[in-house]
């Protein structure tokens, strides 16, 4: 696709088809969020891919906004250092990150939902991660069983001359 097709395309999917996302596709996106930019080049995560029926299921439970992973195909948990003093510049990474997955996906024709995880004791239980991190989100994938993934044309959105601002308020 396009790449304007792509971002005009993507949206959150929470509903998904019963079919496997193939293991060629899923490591695409997870390389685009290896390949996100980082502030200083620190590059402050990991990626555990989740496709185990009775995983998802599970992981599902970390959040009360996390139910559509459990119908996902694959779900991604992005895992973060635990550290509060960089926070804001690792949640930023974080969010790069997220946005080239996302957006490789919608590529492939794959949907994404993402979602916070709020029970860290589960999320741990479920992934194995260390002590000194923490999951920071879900991106659930899948394709979309409402519709296919194709340009929005008219989004739900406030309108540009709203939000665009020139040399000043």
């Amino acid at each position: 696709m396009e790449f304007w097709n792509v971002l005009t395309a993507r949206r959150n999917v929470r509903s998904y088809e019963d079919r496997p996302v193939p293991q060629e596709d899923l490591d695409r996106i997870v390389e685009a969020g290896r390949r996100a930019p980082s502030s200083r080049n620190t590059q402050p995560w990991d990626f555990v891919v989740v496709t185990d029926r009775d995983q998802l299921s599970r992981l599902a439970k970390v959040w009360q906004g996390a139910q559509h992973v459990a119908h996902s195909a694959a779900t991604i948990a992005l895992i973060a250092p635990a550290v509060e003093s960089e926070g804001e510049r690792v949640q930023f990474d974080l969010g790069q990150a997220t946005a080239n997955m996302m957006l490789t996906a919608a590529d492939l024709g794959v949907g994404s939902g993402h979602s916070a995880v709020l029970d860290q004791v589960l999320a741990r239980e479920l992934l194995g991660f260390p002590e000194d991190r923490v999951c920071a989100y879900l991106i659930a994938l899948g394709y979309p069983a409402d519709r296919p993934l194709k340009p929005v044309r008219n989004p739900d959105r406030r309108p540009f001359d709203e939000v665009m601002h020139r040399g000043r308020w």
